[in-house]
Protein backbone atom coordinates (compact mmCIF):
# COMPACT_ATOMS: atom_id res chain seq x y z
CA UNK A 1 0.00 0.00 0.00
CA UNK A 2 1.01 3.62 -0.66
CA UNK A 3 0.35 6.82 -0.05
CA UNK A 4 -2.96 8.15 -0.27
CA UNK A 5 -4.21 11.49 -1.59
CA UNK A 6 -8.19 11.65 -1.60
CA UNK A 7 -10.09 14.73 -3.83
CA UNK A 8 -13.35 14.97 -5.01
CA UNK A 9 -15.33 11.86 -6.48
CA UNK A 10 -11.66 9.85 -6.65
CA UNK A 11 -8.58 8.99 -4.54
CA UNK A 12 -4.92 8.26 -6.04
CA UNK A 13 -2.46 5.33 -4.13
CA UNK A 14 0.74 6.49 -5.27
CA UNK A 15 3.11 3.19 -5.42
CA UNK A 16 6.89 2.33 -6.49
CA UNK A 17 5.62 1.76 -10.31
CA UNK A 18 2.11 3.55 -10.80
CA UNK A 19 -1.24 5.55 -9.80
CA UNK A 20 -3.85 3.54 -8.39
CA UNK A 21 -6.99 5.77 -9.39
CA UNK A 22 -10.21 4.45 -7.19
CA UNK A 23 -13.49 6.09 -8.61
CA UNK A 24 -16.27 7.12 -6.14
CA UNK A 25 -19.81 5.56 -6.76
CA UNK A 26 -22.21 8.55 -5.68
CA UNK A 27 -24.68 10.73 -7.45
CA UNK A 28 -22.28 13.11 -7.78
CA UNK A 29 -19.68 11.36 -9.43
CA UNK A 30 -19.77 11.53 -13.34
CA UNK A 31 -21.16 8.13 -14.88
CA UNK A 32 -17.99 7.59 -16.67
CA UNK A 33 -15.75 7.70 -13.38
CA UNK A 34 -17.87 5.59 -12.14
CA UNK A 35 -18.12 2.94 -14.49
CA UNK A 36 -14.15 2.97 -14.85
CA UNK A 37 -13.93 1.52 -11.25
CA UNK A 38 -10.58 1.54 -10.88
CA UNK A 39 -7.74 1.97 -12.89
CA UNK A 40 -4.04 1.57 -12.47
CA UNK A 41 -2.11 3.79 -14.16
CA UNK A 42 1.72 2.60 -14.73
CA UNK A 43 4.35 5.86 -14.38
CA UNK A 44 5.75 5.14 -17.55
CA UNK A 45 2.23 6.23 -19.12
CA UNK A 46 2.46 9.63 -17.91
CA UNK A 47 4.63 12.10 -19.49
CA UNK A 48 3.85 15.29 -16.95
CA UNK A 49 1.90 16.48 -14.04
CA UNK A 50 0.43 19.78 -13.38
CA UNK A 51 -1.34 21.51 -10.55
CA UNK A 52 -3.68 24.46 -11.18
CA UNK A 53 -6.12 26.30 -9.65
CA UNK A 54 -9.97 25.18 -10.25
CA UNK A 55 -13.46 26.11 -9.88
CA UNK A 56 -15.07 27.46 -6.51
CA UNK A 57 -11.46 27.45 -5.16
CA UNK A 58 -10.47 24.09 -5.61
CA UNK A 59 -7.46 22.93 -7.06
CA UNK A 60 -6.95 20.29 -9.80
CA UNK A 61 -4.07 17.56 -9.66
CA UNK A 62 -3.37 16.10 -13.24
CA UNK A 63 -1.65 13.67 -14.54
CA UNK A 64 -0.56 14.02 -18.56
CA UNK A 65 -1.01 10.95 -20.40
CA UNK A 66 1.13 9.88 -22.61
CA UNK A 67 -0.26 9.35 -26.16
CA UNK A 68 -0.61 5.75 -27.54
CA UNK A 69 -0.61 4.48 -24.02
CA UNK A 70 -4.23 4.67 -22.76
CA UNK A 71 -6.67 2.60 -24.71
CA UNK A 72 -9.50 4.72 -23.55
CA UNK A 73 -7.92 8.14 -24.04
CA UNK A 74 -7.04 6.93 -27.84
CA UNK A 75 -10.33 5.98 -28.58
CA UNK A 76 -12.07 9.56 -26.88
CA UNK A 77 -9.34 11.21 -29.30
CA UNK A 78 -9.86 14.59 -27.11
CA UNK A 79 -13.48 14.19 -27.02
CA UNK A 80 -14.29 13.96 -23.34
CA UNK A 81 -15.38 16.54 -20.85
CA UNK A 82 -13.22 18.09 -18.54
CA UNK A 83 -15.06 16.76 -15.49
CA UNK A 84 -14.91 13.28 -17.24
CA UNK A 85 -11.03 13.43 -17.29
CA UNK A 86 -10.12 10.04 -15.43
CA UNK A 87 -6.46 11.73 -15.12
CA UNK A 88 -7.68 14.32 -13.11
CA UNK A 89 -8.06 15.16 -9.48
CA UNK A 90 -9.67 17.50 -8.13
CA UNK A 91 -8.81 18.54 -4.28
CA UNK A 92 -10.05 21.56 -1.88
CA UNK A 93 -7.92 24.44 -1.62
CA UNK A 94 -6.79 24.09 1.70
CA UNK A 95 -4.74 21.05 0.61
CA UNK A 96 -3.09 22.46 -2.37
CA UNK A 97 0.67 22.24 0.11
CA UNK A 98 -0.14 18.60 0.24
CA UNK A 99 -1.20 18.22 -3.57
CA UNK A 100 2.46 20.28 -4.31
CA UNK A 101 4.53 17.96 -2.53
CA UNK A 102 2.68 15.09 -3.96
CA UNK A 103 2.89 16.60 -7.54
CA UNK A 104 7.17 16.81 -6.88
CA UNK A 105 7.33 13.81 -5.73
CA UNK A 106 5.39 11.88 -8.93
CA UNK A 107 7.52 14.03 -10.82
CA UNK A 108 10.73 12.82 -9.55
CA UNK A 109 9.49 9.45 -10.11
CA UNK A 110 8.32 9.28 -14.22
CA UNK A 111 10.50 8.15 -17.38
CA UNK A 112 12.57 11.09 -18.98
CA UNK A 113 10.68 8.97 -22.49
CA UNK A 114 7.81 11.08 -23.63
CA UNK A 115 7.58 9.67 -27.27
CA UNK A 116 4.34 8.05 -27.90
CA UNK A 117 3.57 4.17 -26.74
CA UNK A 118 4.23 1.74 -29.13
CA UNK A 119 1.67 -0.45 -26.84
CA UNK A 120 -1.17 0.03 -24.69
CA UNK A 121 0.46 0.68 -20.82
CA UNK A 122 -3.08 0.87 -19.17
CA UNK A 123 -5.40 -2.08 -19.00
CA UNK A 124 -8.84 -1.76 -20.79
CA UNK A 125 -12.59 -2.31 -19.70
CA UNK A 126 -12.83 -5.91 -19.43
CA UNK A 127 -15.33 -7.97 -21.62
CA UNK A 128 -17.76 -8.76 -21.85
CA UNK A 129 -19.22 -5.32 -22.75
CA UNK A 130 -22.81 -4.59 -23.80
CA UNK A 131 -24.97 -0.80 -24.62
CA UNK A 132 -28.11 0.27 -26.59
CA UNK A 133 -27.30 2.28 -29.24
CA UNK A 134 -30.47 4.42 -31.18
CA UNK A 135 -30.26 1.95 -34.19
CA UNK A 136 -29.37 -1.33 -32.41
CA UNK A 137 -27.95 -3.14 -29.93
CA UNK A 138 -23.89 -3.40 -28.90
CA UNK A 139 -22.19 -6.64 -27.61
CA UNK A 140 -18.60 -7.29 -27.24
CA UNK A 141 -17.60 -10.76 -25.46
CA UNK A 142 -13.54 -10.55 -26.42
CA UNK A 143 -13.26 -11.92 -29.23
CA UNK A 144 -16.12 -10.13 -31.52
CA UNK A 145 -18.67 -7.33 -32.35
CA UNK A 146 -21.86 -8.05 -32.71
CA UNK A 147 -24.64 -5.30 -34.09
CA UNK A 148 -28.39 -6.11 -33.49
CA UNK A 149 -30.71 -3.59 -35.62
CA UNK A 150 -33.66 -2.20 -34.06
CA UNK A 151 -36.91 -1.65 -36.17
CA UNK A 152 -37.51 1.76 -34.81
CA UNK A 153 -34.01 3.10 -35.31
CA UNK A 154 -32.42 1.41 -37.97
CA UNK A 155 -31.67 2.39 -41.11
CA UNK A 156 -33.22 0.67 -44.46
CA UNK A 157 -30.00 -0.21 -45.63
CA UNK A 158 -28.67 -1.93 -42.56
CA UNK A 159 -31.83 -3.74 -41.99
CA UNK A 160 -31.16 -5.22 -45.60
CA UNK A 161 -27.58 -5.88 -44.54
CA UNK A 162 -29.07 -7.76 -41.40
CA UNK A 163 -27.71 -7.90 -37.89
CA UNK A 164 -23.74 -7.79 -38.11
CA UNK A 165 -20.57 -9.90 -36.06
CA UNK A 166 -16.85 -8.52 -36.47
CA UNK A 167 -14.41 -10.70 -35.10
CA UNK A 168 -11.36 -8.71 -33.41
CA UNK A 169 -9.18 -9.88 -36.18
CA UNK A 170 -10.64 -8.47 -38.83
CA UNK A 171 -10.52 -4.88 -36.50
CA UNK A 172 -7.93 -2.41 -37.37
CA UNK A 173 -9.26 0.31 -34.74
CA UNK A 174 -12.18 2.26 -33.82
CA UNK A 175 -13.81 5.21 -34.53
CA UNK A 176 -15.89 7.28 -31.75
CA UNK A 177 -17.65 10.06 -31.80
CA UNK A 178 -19.41 11.15 -28.37
CA UNK A 179 -23.08 11.61 -28.09
CA UNK A 180 -22.56 14.89 -26.20
CA UNK A 181 -20.72 16.81 -29.17
CA UNK A 182 -23.42 15.88 -32.34
CA UNK A 183 -24.30 12.81 -34.23
CA UNK A 184 -22.28 10.68 -32.43
CA UNK A 185 -21.68 6.92 -33.34
CA UNK A 186 -19.57 4.21 -32.58
CA UNK A 187 -17.65 2.78 -36.03
CA UNK A 188 -15.48 -0.58 -36.45
CA UNK A 189 -12.67 -0.06 -39.11
CA UNK A 190 -11.57 -3.19 -40.95
CA UNK A 191 -8.43 -4.20 -42.27
CA UNK A 192 -9.50 -5.86 -45.45
CA UNK A 193 -13.12 -4.31 -46.70
CA UNK A 194 -14.56 -1.30 -45.60
CA UNK A 195 -18.09 0.33 -46.81
CA UNK A 196 -18.19 2.87 -49.56
CA UNK A 197 -15.87 6.22 -49.07
CA UNK A 198 -17.89 8.96 -47.72
CA UNK A 199 -20.56 6.57 -45.97
CA UNK A 200 -22.87 7.85 -43.32
CA UNK A 201 -22.83 6.11 -39.90
CA UNK A 202 -26.78 5.52 -40.06
CA UNK A 203 -25.92 3.24 -43.43
CA UNK A 204 -23.11 1.85 -42.21
CA UNK A 205 -23.38 -2.22 -40.81
CA UNK A 206 -20.71 -1.58 -39.09
CA UNK A 207 -21.28 1.40 -36.92
CA UNK A 208 -24.00 2.43 -34.42
CA UNK A 209 -25.24 5.70 -34.28
CA UNK A 210 -26.10 7.79 -30.65
CA UNK A 211 -28.67 10.18 -29.86
CA UNK A 212 -32.02 10.41 -27.41
CA UNK A 213 -30.37 9.24 -24.56
CA UNK A 214 -28.72 6.25 -26.46
CA UNK A 215 -24.96 5.29 -26.15
CA UNK A 216 -23.94 7.52 -23.26
CA UNK A 217 -20.74 8.14 -23.00
CA UNK A 218 -20.04 6.30 -19.43
CA UNK A 219 -21.43 3.08 -21.69
CA UNK A 220 -19.85 3.42 -25.46
CA UNK A 221 -16.76 5.30 -24.54
CA UNK A 222 -15.38 2.13 -22.73
CA UNK A 223 -16.57 -0.63 -25.15
CA UNK A 224 -14.91 1.80 -27.74
CA UNK A 225 -11.74 1.45 -25.79
CA UNK A 226 -12.28 -2.12 -25.57
CA UNK A 227 -12.14 -3.23 -28.81
CA UNK A 228 -9.25 -0.62 -29.82
CA UNK A 229 -7.03 -2.62 -27.59
CA UNK A 230 -9.04 -5.68 -28.27
CA UNK A 231 -8.44 -5.30 -32.05
CA UNK A 232 -4.57 -3.86 -31.57
CA UNK A 233 -3.46 -7.03 -29.15
CA UNK A 234 -4.33 -9.28 -32.51
CA UNK A 235 -2.05 -7.32 -34.78
CA UNK A 236 -4.20 -4.61 -36.21
CA UNK A 237 -2.80 -1.05 -36.69
CA UNK A 238 -5.15 1.31 -34.38
CA UNK A 239 -7.12 4.58 -37.25
CA UNK A 240 -8.11 6.56 -34.94
CA UNK A 241 -11.15 9.83 -36.52
CA UNK A 242 -9.44 12.99 -34.42
CA UNK A 243 -12.02 14.62 -32.76
CA UNK A 244 -14.77 17.29 -34.93
CA UNK A 245 -13.29 15.75 -38.33
CA UNK A 246 -16.33 13.66 -39.66
CA UNK A 247 -15.95 10.31 -41.98
CA UNK A 248 -19.18 11.31 -44.15
CA UNK A 249 -17.74 13.04 -47.21
CA UNK A 250 -18.93 17.02 -47.23
CA UNK A 251 -22.11 17.64 -48.87
CA UNK A 252 -23.10 13.97 -48.96
CA UNK A 253 -27.02 13.77 -48.90
CA UNK A 254 -29.35 10.96 -47.53
CA UNK A 255 -31.59 8.73 -49.25
CA UNK A 256 -35.18 10.58 -48.95
CA UNK A 257 -36.99 7.36 -48.44
CA UNK A 258 -34.65 6.29 -45.81
CA UNK A 259 -35.34 10.02 -43.98
CA UNK A 260 -38.96 9.33 -44.30
CA UNK A 261 -38.28 5.72 -42.67
CA UNK A 262 -36.21 7.38 -39.92
CA UNK A 263 -39.22 10.18 -39.48
CA UNK A 264 -41.32 7.41 -39.31
CA UNK A 265 -39.82 5.54 -36.37
CA UNK A 266 -39.11 8.43 -34.70
CA UNK A 267 -42.78 9.04 -34.79
CA UNK A 268 -43.62 5.93 -33.26
CA UNK A 269 -41.07 6.69 -30.56
CA UNK A 270 -42.82 10.13 -29.81
CA UNK A 271 -46.54 8.62 -29.56
CA UNK A 272 -45.02 5.71 -27.47
CA UNK A 273 -44.03 8.28 -25.09
CA UNK A 274 -40.55 7.79 -25.34
CA UNK A 275 -39.28 10.93 -27.04
CA UNK A 276 -40.22 14.02 -25.44
CA UNK A 277 -41.87 17.03 -27.85
CA UNK A 278 -38.71 18.86 -28.13
CA UNK A 279 -36.72 15.69 -28.81
CA UNK A 280 -39.23 14.72 -31.61
CA UNK A 281 -39.19 18.26 -32.75
CA UNK A 282 -35.28 18.79 -33.02
CA UNK A 283 -34.60 15.13 -34.34
CA UNK A 284 -36.75 15.68 -37.23
CA UNK A 285 -35.96 18.68 -38.04
CA UNK A 286 -31.84 17.05 -38.00
CA UNK A 287 -33.29 14.29 -40.10
CA UNK A 288 -35.15 17.14 -42.56
CA UNK A 289 -32.07 19.16 -42.85
CA UNK A 290 -30.07 16.15 -43.99
CA UNK A 291 -32.37 15.74 -47.70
Amino acid sequence: MGDVLAGFHAAWEFRTDSVLIRFERGIRTPKLLQALGERRIPLEAITGVTLAPGRRGSMVLRAVPRPGADPLMEAAAGQLKETCDPYRLVLPADRAALAEQYANRLRSLLPVDEEPAERFLVAPPEAPLRFKAYDGKAAFDGKAVSFHWFWTGASTAKWKAGDQSFPVTGLSGVEWHSPEISKGHLRLLRRETAGPEGTAADQDPAAVVFGLGYGPVHESLPFAAAVLAAARATGGVPAMVPAGVSSVAAGARRDPADIAERIRHLGELHAAGLVTDEEFSSKKAELLAEL
